[in-house]
């Protein structure tokens, strides 16, 4: 039961990660937006963390998959392979010459993403909670049971 909430504080942490990875874009997308940093500096800074964050975003799922919890699993499969399909289609990437014309989309995108991650975040910690619950629990079950207590 112990390496269920190592899994959960994982799986907490990788949240964390995605959540602070998607807002930094969105912060580089309003500043940008709003004329504090310049087109190649944004979409340069922005490049440089969308990978790692999609590299991210398959582990969680495949974790997800691994240990079992299906219904995660397909909670994160279509972001998973919508990921997946722009890095296919070499999408992925804010291109420098064309950031404006796709600004107020991309921030869009990354806040359906922010939301997104932050239902993820509600589920992990509720789950998270409830595995500490039934651990200890399940602990008193036990020492009730050899006559510890």
């Amino acid at each position: 039961m112990v390496w269920l909430v190592i899994l959960w504080i994982l799986f907490f942490i990788i949240n964390m990660v995605l959540i602070g990875l998607n807002l930094y874009q969105i912060v580089c997308l309003s500043d940008l937006e709003a004329d504090y940093m310049n087109p190649f500096e944004s979409s340069s800074r922005i490049n440089a963390v969308i990978v790692p964050e999609f590299i991210l975003q398959g582990v969680f799922c495949v974790l997800f998959l691994v240990t079992g919890h299906w219904l995660m699993f397909l909670v994160t499969l279509p972001i998973t392979c919508y990921n997946m399909m722009l890095f296919m289609k070499r999408q992925h990437l804010i291109d420098v010459t064309e950031v404006f014309r796709f600004l107020s989309a991309e921030k869009k995108y990354r806040i359906v993403k922010l939301a997104f991650y932050l239902l993820l975040f509600i589920i992990v910690i509720v789950r998270f909670v409830l595995t500490v619950v039934y651990s200890i629990m399940d602990e008193d079950d036990e020492a009730h049971e050899f006559g510890i207590f």
